[in-house]
Parts: C-alpha cells; structure tokens; sequence
C-alpha cells in the first residue's frame, strides 16, 4: 500500500491551521485507531485507522453504530499523519475549517481474510473489504468497512454482532465527550487557543 500525505499537505496552509505537519512514520506495533468529531460546513465524525505510517481516513456524517442491522456512509478522504491522532482543536476557515475533538481513540487488531486466509491491511483495503476489532474506550469488538461496488471514495462502516453490539445503545449522542481533554465540542471556540 503506498501512503502518502500530498493530499493533506496540498489542502492545507501550516502558517494558517494548527493540524500537524505531514510526516509518514513506520507503523507502531499496535495499531492506532482515532475517531474525531469535526464540526465543519457539517458536523461529521473522522473514523481513521493506521496503515502504512499513516492514518486512513472515512469521515463519517452520522458517526459510528452499534447496531449491526445500521450500515453508515463512509466517505474515504485523504491520508492524514499518525500525529493527527492526537489533535484537538480549531481549524481555520479554509479546508475542514470547525473545532475538532478526540471522540474515542485506542488499538485495533486486522481481521480480514480471504477464503478463511489472513489478508494484511494492505490486501484487505485494496481488496475494499477490511475487518477489525476495535479496542477503544468507547466502541469495542468488531466491525468492517466494505466499499461501494464500482465507487473508490464511498465504503459502509459496519458493527459486526458479536458480545458489544447493542441496537438500543446510540454512543453518538450519550457519550458527547472527547476522551482525550474531557471536553464536548460546546464552547471550544473559546476554550482552545493557539
């Protein structure tokens, strides 16, 4: 899988945004997972997972799901560095300009196979199926992104029914905190200053 950050450094003015400067890392040995809720043009919740020294990135309209019967819109955006997992913060008006905050982050382990053979992450995105486990502070067990048949931008993200699924629980809306600062993304614009 070649990663790169072209993207996200084209789109962004680094004397302008606080974001991190562009920088592929080698992997760590456990995988990192980060889910940050960015109010932008439209509130929305960033799902990126580390492959390749760099964190791929769905941003999500309706954030993620329990219930495995609920297949949420996962739109495949540009390659954000593995520092990004860490960021908290107001992005100045131009590209993603909104106040962004660190909804759940953690490990994650690969699940994806192939005829019951392991695939790598690398495999598995290409192959535009990818299944994990997530070990978070807030989701848990399962889940899959699987992309659009003949659409390379849009992918399902997808809880998978095991011990952690749970139709009646919605963490979107009951767990509104970032797990980082404690901070709900109310009353940010004053409280994060550069």
């Amino acid at each position: 899988m070649v990663s790169t950050l072209r993207e996200y450094k084209r789109k962004r003015d680094f004397n302008k945004t606080p974001e991190p400067l562009p920088k592929i890392r080698r992997d760590t040995k456990k995988h990192i997972f980060v889910i940050q809720e960015h109010h932008a043009s439209h509130l929305h919740y960033d799902f990126r997972l580390e492959m390749g020294g760099v964190l791929k990135s769905w941003a999500v309209p309706k954030g993620p799901s329990l219930d495995p019967a609920i297949k949420r819109l996962a739109a495949l955006t540009e390659d954000h560095p593995l520092d990004y997992a860490t960021f908290e913060g107001i992005i100045p008006e131009g590209y993603g300009a909104g106040t962004v905050i660190v909804w759940d982050t953690g490990t994650y382990e690969n699940s994806s196979e192939k005829n019951g053979k392991p695939l790598s992450m690398a495999e598995a995105f290409k192959k535009g199926h990818i299944k994990f486990v997530l070990h978070g502070k807030k989701l848990k067990g399962g889940f899959a992104l699987i992309r659009f048949y003949n659409n390379n931008k849009n992918w399902l993200l997808i809880k998978l029914d095991d011990e952690y699924a749970d139709a009646h629980k919605d963490l979107v809306t009951t767990q509104t905190r970032s797990v980082l600062s404690r901070k709900t993304i109310n009353g940010l614009d004053r409280k994060f200053k550069r």
